[in-house]
């Protein structure tokens, strides 16, 4: 992909683990954490979602940033050492927008439209209670985030040495607030119909990639479920599935990253095409990372064969931090424990002293 060579098709998806200093910096319990994984067999790591300006992006309390050139330094260290175990690194930048759950920054949240967020504020990132109602983002507001999202993919790359970037445009957060219709009201040229909703996401694409130039991948992450409405899917099917996927593509990204809680069931009710040969079909050309309970081998497989180029893995990879080697040896991945999720998403001792099959 753009010149990068990748040792396998296996990634550790990007997962929030609320492990940094309470000013955004990384810690070294994250870089034992993230090597471990590198030193596993996999591929590529993506890490978790960085916030990425000191105005309304940061959605969690502890949650790690790029926005300042100290977070980036402090990323570095920990670049270097994944590429020590034989990892590619690629950085997640996130917005959070109208579901950011703790901002140091502002006192309200800001998003597409003033709609109040389906759910509760997630405990286990130190939520509580019914997310507020965002502020509208006016013109310089939208204006403001993209320049973070160039300005954190600077950082990310000529600082902190990452190999690759994504752009968090899935699960909820700003980017899917502004494709997600009933989140969306605008009636300007953010908003209305799919070509409209879809346009932050392309401006934020095509802003990086002037900034960068060929230096590194350039991608986006895609959903149609979210941290707070789990079983969202697009209106209007496989039509906003193709006018999503093919103006990303248009706009130049050199992956979609594409997640289902089953990656291989239908993305919609009545069809037969999972999101990621959709993904496949709508974007031609464009390297296309799959993830969603991909944890047996046979699913991860299946995977490839409809389309996909890397299967990335959460959940698999919390349990299984040397997966890659688990499936060359062909022995059975250990199940997940959701315990290692709480009471806080924060990184245990216990994970950073597993020892990992040689």
């Amino acid at each position: 992909m753009k010149g990068l060579h990748f040792r396998n098709r296996l990634a550790v998806a990007p997962m929030t683990r609320v492990t940094a200093t309470a000013a955004g910096v990384p810690t070294a319990a994250m870089r034992d954490y993230y090597t471990r994984f590198a030193r596993g067999g996999f591929g590529l790591v993506i890490t978790e979602g960085l916030y990425t300006d000191k105005a309304y992006a940061q959605g969690y309390r502890y949650q790690p940033g790029i926005a300042d050139d100290e977070q980036a330094r402090a990323w570095a260290d920990i670049i270097a050492a994944v590429h020590g175990g034989g990892a590619l690194a690629f950085a997640q930048l996130m917005h959070a927008g109208a579901l950011s759950q703790d901002n140091p920054f502002r006192s309200h949240t800001a998003g597409p439209s003033a709609v109040q967020p389906a759910g509760e504020q997630m405990g286990f990132y130190y939520g509580e209670g019914r997310y507020p109602t965002p502020v509208q983002m006016s013109e310089q507001d939208i204006a403001e985030a993209i320049d973070g999202f160039v300005q954190s993919a600077l950082r990310a790359v000529r600082v902190g040495g990452f190999d690759g970037v994504e752009i968090h445009g899935a699960n909820g957060y700003l980017l899917d607030q502004f494709l997600t219709a009933h989140t969306n009201l605008r009636d300007d040229g953010w908003g209305g119909d799919i070509q409209g909703r879809v346009r932050l996401l392309v401006e934020v694409l095509r802003a990086v990639k002037a900034a960068l130039g060929d230096q590194v991948p350039v991608g986006i992450r895609i959903s149609q479920g979210k941290v707070n409405d789990f079983k969202a899917k697009w209106p209007g099917g496989e039509r906003d599935a193709a006018a999503i996927f093919g103006a990303l593509a248009q706009a130049g990204a050199d992956f979609i990253h594409v997640t289902e809680f089953e990656a291989w069931q239908p993305a919609f009710e009545g069809g037969s095409d999972t999101l990621i040969a959709l993904a496949r079909r709508h974007a031609p050309g464009v390297t296309i990372i799959a993830n969603g309970s991909l944890h047996a081998i046979e699913r991860a497989a299946e995977a490839l064969e409809l389309g996909a180029d890397i299967v990335a893995l959460g959940r698999g990879a919390l349990a299984n931090p040397d997966m890659p080697k688990l499936f060359e040896k062909g022995i059975a991945p250990r199940e997940f424990d959701g315990a290692i999720l709480g009471p806080i998403a924060n990184i245990k001792n216990s994970e950073l002293a597993f020892q990992a099959a040689a």
